[in-house]
């Protein structure tokens, strides 16, 4: 649940970022768009190195690897996380 949470609260990020970009928040709220668009930029940083630093867990995803590149950029570690703990768990599980 709280995997769903986080994801929805980037997904809310990127998507005040972009709205404040294109000038459709009210004169109100454009200080929280400046604010979302230096998150958002923050956040596709992190998850890049993120995918640097983990790409053989993005690798394992059973989708294309062009999806798996793009889910980690968007959500980062909830996306690669549960690649990496699955990949765990058939490592144990094999003799």
């Amino acid at each position: 649940m709280m995997m769903k949470l986080l994801k929805i609260a980037c997904l809310a990020t990127y998507a005040l970022a972009l709205a404040g970009l294109l000038g459709w928040l009210p004169p109100t709220l454009a200080g929280a768009g400046s604010i979302a668009l230096t998150a958002s930029l923050a956040l596709l940083a992190i998850h890049a190195l993120e995918l640097a630093l983990m790409f053989k867990h993005v690798r394992s995803y059973p989708g294309s690897l062009a999806a798996s590149v793009a889910l980690t950029l968007l959500f980062g570690l909830m996306h690669w996380k549960p690649l990496a703990e699955a990949q765990a768990r058939a490592k144990q599980a094999a003799p």
